[in-house]
Order: C-alpha cells, then sequence, then structure tokens
C-alpha cells in the first residue's frame, strides 16, 4: 500500500474518470473476464498514482464488474454460464418494466429525442464499427429508462446492465448481430411511441433475452474471448 490515508476529492474525481475509462476497455474486451488488473501496470498506463486506481478498482467491485481477491489483486468478474442466463433473464425484466412506463408517460419531445438516439444507432449500425454501434446502443437504452420516469427503476437497470458491458458487447460479435439489433430496436420505437405497453414489453424481453442458436453463437463467442485472454 503506497497511501493509507482517505482519498482527496482531486483522487476521487481521478478514480471516477478511471473507472469509466476501465469499464470501456473491459466492454470493448481489451480486458476479457477473468485477466488479472493490476495496479501498478494501470498507474503506468495512465501515468497516475495507485491511490486512483485503487478506488477505480474498488468501484468497480462495487458494480459487479470486478473480483478483488485477497492477496491476489483485482479481476474482472467472470461469471458462470448459468449466472450469465438468470442476469439476462432480469435485464429483460427490467428493460420490458422501464418500456412499459415509457410507453405510458413520454411526451411528443421525448418521443423526438427517442427518434434521434435511435437514429445515432442507425448511423453506427451503417458505419459497421461495432465499438460506435455499442455506444450508441447503450445511450439507447438508457434514454429508455430515464424515460420510465422511475428514477429508483432506471437505477437498478444501469446497475445491471453495467454488471453485463462485457457480454453485452461480445453478443456484438455474433454474425449479423449489430443489423438484427437495430431492427429489434425498430419495433421497440414503434412501439413506445404508438403507446403499446404489451408489444413494447414483448419487443424488449425478446432484445435482451439470449436464446436458442444465438445463445450458442454467443457461448462461442465467450469461449474465442477466452483463448484470446492474456496470462495472468
Amino acid at each position: 500500500m503506497d497511501d493509507v490515508t482517505a482519498p482527496s476529492r482531486p483522487a476521487l474525481r481521478a478514480a471516477r474518470a478511471l473507472r469509466e475509462a476501465l469499464e470501456d476497455d473491459i466492454a470493448f474486451g481489451a480486458y476479457p473476464p477473468g485477466t488479472r488488473l493490476d495496479e501498478v501496470s494501470l498507474a503506468r498506463r495512465f501515468g497516475v498514482s495507485r491511490t486512483p486506481i485503487r478506488e477505480a478498482l474498488i468501484e468497480l467491485a462495487a458494480s459487479g464488474l470486478v473480483e478483488i481477491r485477497p492477496r491476489r489483486g483485482a479481476f474482472v468478474r467472470e461469471i458462470g454460464i448459468p449466472a450469465l442466463i438468470e442476469m439476462f433473464e432480469v435485464m429483460a425484466e427490467l428493460e420490458a418494466m422501464c418500456g412499459r412506463l415509457a410507453a405510458r408517460r413520454m411526451t411528443g419531445d421525448d418521443h423526438r429525442e427517442l427518434q434521434a438516439v435511435h437514429g445515432a444507432c442507425e448511423d453506427a449500425a451503417r458505419s459497421g464499427d461495432q465499438n460506435e454501434y455499442f455506444m450508441a446502443n447503450e445511450t439507447f437504452h438508457h434514454t429508455i429508462y430515464r424515460m420510465s420516469g422511475n428514477a429508483f427503476l432506471a437505477e437498478q437497470a444501469r446497475a445491471l446492465q453495467n454488471r453485463l458491458k462485457p457480454y453485452r458487447r461480445l453478443q456484438l460479435r455474433v454474425g449479423n448481430r449489430v443489423r438484427n439489433s437495430f431492427s429489434e430496436h425498430q419495433a421497440i420505437v414503434d412501439a413506445i411511441i404508438a403507446g403499446d405497453t404489451a408489444a413494447t414489453d414483448a419487443a424488449l424481453r425478446a432484445h435482451v433475452l439470449i436464446q436458442g442458436e444465438r445463445f450458442n453463437d454467443f457461448v462461442a463467442s465467450l469461449a474465442a474471448a477466452g483463448k484470446s485472454r492474456p496470462a495472468t
């Protein structure tokens, strides 16, 4: 330990920025599940002391993306397939609830904002850039959470989405997933704007749940990511 004092406000701000950078790296596959996150290497990479790195890792552990193991360090959390299925099932329920409330509560201005966010997803899908689409897709879902009008529900949905970030990112590697994802977004937008809560619920559940051939392809992508994992 190089610092036993409580972190200062600048250190906390730095930790927050580092946490966001590491979240992106984990989501984009730079640190696959199971990778050890070495404080010294990360401090050298970001040009900071170990204190904000340590605080960032603690925050990532609190969100569920990282696991801190006594005397071994911090690792990107590796979730077993059964637990992963369960988490996606809960994610589907949370998103469906957000969607139902949004369909009932959104205003005309909200509809225009959702369509603009949806348009950004379309641009990203056409570009063929998976990273760009992933970020636009995240904004799309966060917009629906916020427009549910239920702050607690939105907070819970964001928290679970953060835990599933690397896995939602890996889904986009499955063949035609970006194109299909955007088509599913269109169905969601149409249902919400129509105020059809049942159709919104069904569209969001189908969009989030992993099932059938799509699940098998997703498991294959997890295995491929595991093979590319650096030694720890």
